[in-house]
């Protein structure tokens, strides 16, 4: 086939729509093994860097972005009609929930009118965002075949679910093993010939787009379970008087049955407190109720409160009140070594603890600012003056740049919601989730 032949020899034109925390590496690798790439992004900015060859995502490396820029290997513009110029495009743009914890699918949508205009015979179109099983056939298809273009005849159309870990030292985009599903299965073949030949890791195609987008939704839903069963321990573990920690270390020890997953101070990022909601909203479709899903939703997403209520017992017992108190916040980002503060469960704890009459200050090495609902919070340099004028330090995220010997030696009273003082000798007192 045509388009498999050019996939091989690195002929065919790729398009990638969104230039975010997908589409960028995305775009990047399928550049560095020789095709010829198009970024398409709504957002003048990213196009902007991009063309400059300037990185603005963790998993990018600069030096190799700006050498694809500069030996034309890759461009991006927001005129959508360059469309017509390529052979592949894939769409890798947000699937947020609306404030009913419904799908969005606007921007899939959006996307997919744009491609509609300038699909052509042999084209392949992929969905990598994370959705509801029945989007691809449901939603991408038939908005593809108003062009008069029939789907498995005239262009293909596959999902594969984008695999993205930020911060991850091991798997990357280039390594991790992708699934792919078509609508018929030359869709799938040529689609996984399209991944064989851009990444390193195995390609496991299924029988169809529901399933690879069900197994999306089942990834990042067997994790946002396991951390609400780790949270809700933890939660009783301090009720009883017991170390969750040496609970899990201990439990751990077992060579098979158990996984070890972790408390913390909340769920963020785009995925995982996101994704399990888009199951249960499809799931409504057939008379189910995803009871499971859904507390397990409630336990992660109460755990700013329970943070907050902790703060507050633990300064009672010093005499002192939430209100006037001034709390030293480590860490904004979701997660360890990132810049990215998407869903952070440190944004609502800010919050709350504002509202109760904390003096509330944050440093945080990877988010020099951030603003949430109009109020721009800057972070201040970490030092040993901040702890030590803090009446309670909170370790929020566990930054492998933080000095946690030094916090250990200047800090009044610690509270730590990521176990990152496990082995530092501290100087007075510590409680841990």
């Amino acid at each position: 086939m045509k388009l498999i032949e050019k996939i091989k020899s690195k002929t065919a034109k790729i398009g990638v729509v969104g230039l975010g925390y997908v589409g960028l590496p995305l775009a990047v690798e399928k550049a560095k093994v020789g095709f010829s790439v198009i970024g398409f992004d709504i957002q003048e900015k990213r196009v902007h860097l991009v063309n400059q060859g300037v990185n603005y995502i963790g998993d990018v490396v600069e030096h190799e972005l700006h050498a694809l820029v500069q030996e034309g290997r890759m461009v991006a513009t927001t005129d959508y009609s360059m469309l017509e110029e390529v052979d592949i495009v894939t769409i890798c743009v947000p699937t947020p929930l609306d404030d009913y914890q419904q799908p969005d699918i606007s921007y899939v949508k959006a996307s997919t009118e744009e491609i509609a205009k300038y699909l052509h015979p042999g084209m392949l179109v992929v969905l990598e965002s994370t959705t509801y099983p029945g989007t691809t056939a449901e939603v991408v298809k038939p908005i593809l075949e108003r062009s008069g273009l029939v789907c498995g005849e005239d262009f293909h159309l596959a999902y594969s679910p984008e695999r993205v870990d930020p911060g991850n030292k091991q798997f990357k985009t280039k390594n991790t093993p992708k699934v792919v599903g078509g609508v018929t299965p030359q869709c799938t073949e040529i689609a996984a010939v399209l991944y064989e030949n851009v990444l390193e890791g195995t390609v496991h195609k299924v029988s169809s787009p529901q399933v690879a987008e069900m197994e999306k939704i089942l990834e990042n839903t067997f994790r946002n379970i396991n951390i609400a069963l780790a949270n809700e321990m933890a939660i009783l573990c301090d009720r009883m008087g017991i170390d969750v920690w040496e609970v899990i270390d201990a439990a751990k020890t077992k060579p098979y049955g158990f996984m070890a997953f972790y408390p913390g101070p909340g769920l963020g990022g785009h995925c995982i407190p996101v994704d399990p909601w888009y199951l249960t909203w499809k799931a409504r479709e057939y008379n189910y109720h995803t009871r499971l899903i859904e507390v397990a939703g409630e336990i992660n997403n109460s755990m700013p409160e329970h943070v907050v209520e902790r703060i507050g017992h633990i300064l009672n017992e010093e005499a002192k009140a939430v209100k006037g108190s001034n709390i030293y916040l480590l860490g904004v980002a979701y997660k360890k070594d990132i810049d990215d503060y998407r869903e952070s469960p440190v944004i609502k704890i800010i919050e709350l603890l504002m509202k109760r009459g904390a003096n509330v200050k944050f440093s945080d090495p990877k988010i020099p600012s951030f603003t949430y609902r109009g109020i721009n919070h800057e972070s201040v340099p970490f030092s040993s003056q901040e702890l030590e004028d803090a009446d309670l330090v909170v370790i929020t995220t566990d930054h492998s740049d933080f000095d946690y010997k030094l916090i250990g030696e200047k800090s009044q009273i610690i509270f730590d919601t990521r176990n990152a003082m496990k082995g530092v000798t501290v100087q007075n007192k510590l409680y841990r989730l």
